[in-house]
């Protein structure tokens, strides 16, 4: 068994980017946790109802995928780079410690959104092996709307894959969970997208759908 912790910058993300290998690694018996980094907040300018519905669509996602833990630094969207950068990377470290994760997921490197980007540096500051030596792969995963707008030097190249045909139609059931952030198609986080971005990885590995992710760093 493995405990895995998934880095998502905005709710929904963990979503789009590894729903089925959430999904996959729960029916194989391993832990997962989530890690979510910004939150609606009516200090931020949301109206009290659009939070309500945020955080019941968070609990709700919760409870599908039956996570083992789920923690919320609740910071301000579009805003990560205002904080203090040792407060974060203290409140990051924190939570690899009280978890001990042996496999991180985190977002692309060069995602188009800020917060994406300023999320990577942090957590990856996180991973040294020796203060944090229980973490054993790191993978970056690929986000719709914001990893395909990569400019072309840095456009995502994955090179290591997971099966989650079997997956597929819950992850898009819980997708839709988070009213709003999915419409329809031609809206990039679109239900006939999600599908579209499963069948091409799967396609790339001889599967009916998957999810791809850059291997970062392995230790065995």
């Amino acid at each position: 068994m493995s405990k895995y912790l998934i880095v998502a910058t905005h709710p929904d993300d963990e979503t789009l980017g590894a729903g089925g290998l959430i999904l996959r690694k729960k029916a194989e018996g391993n832990e997962v946790y989530v890690l979510n980094m910004t939150h609606m907040d009516v200090a931020y300018g949301y109206k009290e109802d659009r939070v309500a519905r945020r955080n019941n669509e968070i609990e709700t996602m919760i409870k599908h995928y039956n996570l083992d833990g789920y923690y919320n630094l609740k910071l301000k969207p579009s805003g990560i780079d205002s904080y203090l950068e040792g407060d974060i990377l203290q409140k990051i470290s924190s939570v690899f410690n009280e978890i001990k994760p042996n496999v991180i997921i985190l977002p692309y490197h060069k995602d188009v959104h800020s917060d994406h980007r300023v999320t990577f540096d942090l957590c990856y500051s996180c991973t040294k092996s020796f203060r944090y030596p229980f973490i054993r792969k790191i993978l970056m995963m690929e986000t719709i709307s914001e990893t395909d707008f990569a400019i072309a030097d840095y456009t995502f190249k994955p090179n290591y894959f997971v099966d989650i045909s079997e997956y597929i139609d819950k992850k898009v059931d819980i997708a839709k969970i988070f009213n709003g952030e999915i419409l329809e198609h031609p809206f990039p986080r679109s239900e006939r997208n999600i599908r579209a971005y499963g069948t091409t990885r799967g396609a790339m590995i001889g599967v009916n759908s998957a999810e791809a992710f850059v291997l970062v760093k392995a230790i065995e």
